[in-house]
C-alpha cells in the first residue's frame, strides 16, 4: 500500500515539473520567436512584444491553474 502512494507523489511531482516546465517555454519561446523575425525584418519591436504577449499567456496560465487548485480542496 505504502507503494502506490510513492508512486502517486512522484506522478504529482511529474506533472508539476511539465507544468513548470510547459509555463517556462510559454514566458520564453515567444520572445526567441519575436527576435528571430526582427532579424529578418529588420524591425525592432516583435521581441519585446512577444515576451510580452508569453508573459501575459503565462500568467492567464498560472490563474487559471490557481483557480483550479481552488476548486478541488472545496
Amino acid at each position: 500500500m505504502g507503494q502506490r502512494r510513492d508512486e502517486s507523489t512522484i506522478g504529482e511531482a511529474m506533472g508539476w515539473a511539465a507544468r513548470i516546465i510547459a509555463i517556462g517555454l510559454t514566458m520564453f519561446l515567444p520572445g526567441v520567436v519575436g527576435t528571430w523575425l526582427d532579424a529578418r525584418l529588420a524591425t525592432t519591436w516583435l521581441g519585446p512584444a512577444g515576451l510580452a504577449a508569453g508573459f501575459a499567456v503565462a500568467i492567464a496560465i498560472l490563474a487559471r491553474l490557481r483557480g483550479g487548485s481552488d476548486r478541488r480542496t472545496r
